[in-house]
Order: C-alpha cells, then structure tokens, then sequence
C-alpha cells in the first residue's frame, strides 16, 4: 500500500529536504488551516489516490474560505481518507526526483525537467545509486533544457547547490534510497528557484526488497581456462552428436581428454569412464538432454567446474529444472557454468568450443551469454588480429555469473581487456560493482535494450527508467563503454589491445585523401563524441615546405598509388612538433590503389611508412582505416592488417568503426 503524501512529506523534513508548510485535515473542519499563509493548496488522500491531478484530487489558488467547498466536491466523486493543506509554493523551474528498484541492477535515481513537462519532454538522466555529487551534477548539466537551470533568457539561475544537496539526500551514501523499502519514489514536482529548492508533491510506493543471498567465497577460475584435463559427457558409440563434435574440438587441441559413457570402453577413439565420478579431470562438459543433466552432475564431485552446454531449463520455461541443477551442482561441490552454454575457449590452455583450430594466445577476454556470438567474435576477431586470454560463455548464468567472471579477470595478469556479451545481467548490481572496481579497459554490448515491452508503472519514474536508459548509466557511471553492434565490441577491443599501453594526451587528428571523405570524417567523430582539435597556427610554414595546404583537421593530403608512401608520416611529424595530437586516425581510399594502378605494392609501402611512424612516436596512438577495402583483390586486406598489427596500430574498414574505437579510448581515460 502506497504511503499518504503527508507521511512521505514528514520522511522528507526530517532528512532534511524542504516542503511547503501544511496541515492534515480529517473531516471539513478546516480551522486549523487558519495559520498558513494563501493561497492554498488542497489535496485529498485516501486508497487509490496515486496520480491526483488525473481524478481532481488537488485544487490550487485557494482562500481558506475556498477549502470547505472544494473539499466537499472531492469528497462527493472520490474515495477521500483526508485532506492535506499547504501553502502553494512560488514558481520557479519545475524538476522531479525519483527512485524505483530495477530487477537487476537495484535502486536507480532520476532526475529531469517536471511538472507538466516529465511526460511530455521526458528529460531526464538517471544514474545507479549511491551516486556521487559529481553524478549529480552530470546529470543536471546533461538534460537537453539545462540552460533554465543555469539562468535563461535573462530569468536567473537557480540554486544549483540546493538541487545537488536534494539529489544527494535522496540518492547519494546514506540517502533515503537506503531506508526506503522502494518500489517507487517520486518528488513531482521539485520546484527550484534562486533561494533554494521545494518539494511540493510527492509519493512512495513500498515493495519489499530482495532477501540478500549468501556470500559466496572467490573462486580461482584458472582450472576452468587451463584445466589440466577435460571431460565430455553425452557422446555416442552410434550417431555422432554434439558431445562427438566437442571430442574432435578438444582432440586437435591437444588437452587430455575422457569421454564419459555408461557402457563403452572408448568413444570415438578417446578413452571413456561410466561416470564422472571416475573422471579425474577440472572440468567437464555436458550434453546430454536437460531431464539428465542434474543425475550428472551429482556424481561430480570432484570436478571444479562443469559446463551445461545443453538447453531445456529456464529459458524454454522449466525454472524447475534449473533449480534441481544448481542444487545437483551444490550438492557435488562443482560450480556450474550456463546452462545453456557452448564453453570455454582459451588457446594459453587448451580450451575450446570451436572448430578451426586455436588462435594466438592473447590479452582480450570475452563474457558472453550467447555462445553463438562469442563464436563470431572469436572468428572474426581473430580474422581482424585479435588475440584472446579467455572467452567464456554463461547461458542462463545460473551458478557462475558474469560479475564474479569479470572481478576475477580484472586481476588475471594474461588479460588486458575484457568485451562483455549481456542480456539479463543476472547479478547486476554485483555486476555494476565489478565494473566500477575494474582498473582495464571494459566494453559492454548489451541486448534487448530497446525496452520494447515496459510494464506500466504508478510514478513517472516508474516508466522511464528503461533496460536502455539502466545500461547508459551503468556505463558512465563504471567507466565502461557501451557500443551498439558486435562489429564496434570487436573494433574497441582492437584499439585497447593495440594501444592499451601507450597512455597518449592531447587531441584527435585525421589525415587522408579526397575533400568529401574528410568531411564525413569529421562527421564520424562528432556523432562519437570526439572533437577534433585545430591545426597548430604555424601549420602552413610547417607543411608548406611537403607541398601539402594546411586546410584543418581533418588535413587533406594526397594518398594513392603514384603518391609518395612517406609523405603522411612526414606531414603528422611536422605538425607534432607544434601540437601534441594523443591521436592520429590515418584513412586511405584502397579503391584508388587499384582503379589507378595494378599492384598493390605501394599500399603496402604506405603501411610499412605508416608502421614506421608508429615505431617513431611512442606517445602517440596511430589507428589506420582502409576505406572501400572490398575493391582490393584477395590477401591485400590481411597483409595491410599483418604490417599494421606488427607495429600495434589497428585496422578498420570504416571511418564510423574508427571514431567510435577513438571515443572508447578517451573514454577510458588514456587519450
């Protein structure tokens, strides 16, 4: 049951937070009401009573000889418990503050333009609570009508302190997000001025929050990327399946390695055990049907880690089964990866859930729910030169969840980056902890942010905290970044596993051929939010002499067959000596190598010119992009890729995917 205006009122006083003066009136006798100041403002409360100014609970603008009659009529078409009388608040610039519980990352905080505007603007910024005063004020300065906030069109500023220190009391350590049992909690309107701040509405809607669970003790995730040993239960003597495929997998890749069958001595050429029970092994994958996989994973004991690669449970609607299988993997003393997972894949040792053979052994991690896409990533990734520490798949997340993944690679000394794949987040606000203590870089693609389907909410706040808007604030607030598409999850990676070591300073510069590529450019960066700085004033003297027009940034500078290879690096040192640029994004037209020329010779000269630059200047991150690269015959590519990556500068197709892999980088603090 919703608590009455006035209750939260009093909740709201004694934190601190300023309300207008008011009495509570039980019947019609409105004499008490007598030592406010008019005009009034009337209000009924009772059962059902959420949204006032909807059914005609409030009344504004009133004498104290106005309150009985008002009174009366709402009495005669609502189901009134009372009545609340304050004094009406002065105008002034009209916010809302709120609190709801999000089902995965717990209280979150909103904030935005109010009153009449909350629904139809729906200006607002959210962060996970607590939050900072530096959260808040980001998220003051970030609404789209800030300007009002800061004094507009000659009306003067409010008191932004006033605002912070309410946000703060309500979302910040120790604040009522902590004390509240929150389902949902609105301040609607806040009404701040030059003297300071007035909550005039407000509502709570109390939910019990979530039993806490036990804590678990850390787990050493090391046996489950290099396991000494590895075991697959499911595969058969007569129809191969996904249990044999697995076999082939782990075969080639050279792990020792037993089947589990109830009755054969060896399948498919490996040895077998009835059980795994008898299988000395640190993990083992299953793929049997979902009903056997709890009967499997009582005979585990002993195995750190078993992976359920099988489906059937949560996910197609049998929690029942899901729960018998955490409850099997407890009762053994094995942690459970997925279910509904395809593994692990991790060349230092020997893990793999895909074919083709291993990759190099690497610095870029990978946590996926989707055991599909990390098998994209790992292909194409490794196609695109990446090179991978550890990938592992979580499925359903029922056991083993992404955050303890995350806090434990943020400490493995083989990792340097780590892309995560999310959908239900399972443990998120374990998760956002994870993120915020992680000290590499982290890359977040998340799915089903769209919020398509919102249940209806009783506060605005309810309503617009959405699984996208939840996510935008998880990542400005850990640090981490947020892309779209699995093609920027595995571009980012690529510029911190490239430059993850040189901690560059200074601004962005963008140097290639042809006018109309250069303004798109521009355009790319500005819609990643990257400015590109200006030229140095001595530009022209200093480029004059290569022949080349200092037109700005980005610089147009001839790039091409006929061209001479060296002539960019020399341009961008010249301009260096002037102006440190932390980034330096090289783009080239391919098409033009082989519509004007029939070798692709030159272009790898250029990228041998390109690398030696990069060798050349140790504080400066080089990123290279390869426009129209389809137009150049097969192999050409891959050898562009080969000279750039010796020299850990990465490649892109696009100058969209560059500008994005740039803003990752200065995102993360090292541009």
């Amino acid at each position: 049951m919703s608590a009455y205006e006035h209750e939260v009122k009093a909740l709201l006083s004694a934190a601190g937070v300023p309300v207008p003066r008011g009495v509570v009136v039980d019947d019609l006798d409105f004499g008490r009401a007598g030592e406010l100041t008019e005009p009034l403002v009337l209000k009924a409360f009772g059962p059902g009573l959420v949204h006032k100014s909807d059914v005609g609970a409030v009344a504004l603008g009133l004498s104290r000889k106005d309150l009985a009659g008002a009174a009366a009529g709402m009495r005669a078409r609502l189901e009134v418990a009372g009545f609340l009388v304050e004094e009406q608040a002065e105008a002034g610039v009209e916010l809302i503050v709120g609190l709801v519980r999000d089902p995965g990352f717990g209280p979150v905080l909103l904030t935005g333009l109010g009153g009449v505007w909350t629904e139809a603007l729906r200006d607002t910024a959210l962060r996970l609570c607590p939050i900072s005063e530096e959260d808040a004020r980001r998220m003051l300065a970030s609404l789209r009508g800030s300007s009002i906030l800061y004094g507009s069109r000659g009306a003067p500023p409010v008191d932004v302190d006033a605002v912070v220190k309410l946000l703060m009391t309500v979302g910040g350590p120790g604040g009522l997000w902590e004390r509240l049992e929150l389902g949902e909690f609105e301040l609607n309107p806040v009404i701040a001025g030059p003297s300071g701040v007035i909550a005039v509405d407000a509502r709570h809607l109390p939910a019990p929050g979530p039993a806490p669970g036990a804590p678990r003790a850390a787990t050493d995730f090391l046996p489950l990327f290099e396991p000494r040993a590895v075991a697959v239960v499911g595969a058969s003597t007569t129809r191969p399946n996904f249990g044999n495929m697995f076999l082939g997998f782990y075969r080639a890749a050279g792990v020792p390695l037993v089947a589990v069958h109830p009755t054969a001595a060896e399948v498919a050429g490996v040895p077998a055990v009835p059980s795994l029970a008898e299988a000395d092994v640190d993990y083992a994958l299953v793929a049997v049907p979902a009903e056997r996989c709890a009967e499997v994973l009582r005979e585990a004991g002993g195995v750190p880690f078993v992976q359920v690669m099988s489906g059937g449970f949560a996910e197609t609607g049998r929690p029942d089964l899901e729960e018998e299988l955490v409850e099997a993997a407890r009762a053994a003393g094995t942690r459970l990866l997925g279910p509904n997972c395809m593994g692990v894949y991790s060349p230092r040792g020997r893990q793999t859930f895909v074919g083709g053979g291993l990759g190099p052994a690497g610095q870029v991690a990978l946590i996926s729910q989707s055991g599909g896409l990390a098998g994209e990533v790992i292909k194409v990734g490794e196609r695109r030169g990446l090179a991978f520490s550890r990938v592992v798949t979580v499925g359903n997340s029922a056991d083993v969840t992404p955050a303890e993944l995350l806090c434990w690679l943020a400490r493995d000394e083989e990792t340097r980056a780590v892309g995560l794949y999310l959908e239900d987040p399972r443990d998120g606000r374990e998760l956002f902890e994870a993120l915020r203590a992680a000290e590499l870089p982290v890359v977040l693609l998340v799915g089903g942010r769209s919020g398509q389907g919102q249940e209806a909410a009783a506060s605005h706040t309810g309503g617009m905290v959405s699984d996208r808007r939840v996510w935008e604030a998880v990542a400005e607030q850990s640090g981490a970044v947020l892309v779209a598409g699995q093609d920027d999850l595995i571009g980012v990676l690529a510029f911190f596993q490239a430059h993850g070591s040189r901690h560059a300073r200074g601004g962005v510069l963008v140097v290639g051929p042809s006018g109309g590529a250069s303004v798109l450019a521009a355009d790319a960066f500005d819609l990643a939010g990257v400015r590109l700085d200006p030229l140095p004033p001595d530009a022209p003297a200093a480029l004059r002499g290569l022949g080349v027009v200092a037109s700005g940034n980005p610089l147009e500078v001839p790039v091409g067959p006929l061209g001479r290879a060296g002539l960019v690096p020399e341009v961008v040192s010249a301009l260096l000596r002037s102006r440190p640029y932390g980034d330096v994004v090289l783009h080239v037209n391919v098409q033009a190598f082989f519509t004007y020329g029939d070798a692709a010779e030159p272009l790898y000269a250029y990228a041998r010119a390109v690398a030696q630059a990069q060798a050349a200047l140790p504080d400066t991150r080089i990123t290279l992009v390869t426009r129209n690269g389809e137009c150049a015959p097969p192999g050409v590519e891959d050898e562009v890729r080969r000279i750039a990556a010796a020299a850990g500068i990465p490649v892109y197709r696009s100058m969209e995917a560059a500008a994005v892999a740039v803003a990752a980088g200065g995102r993360h603090g090292v541009a």
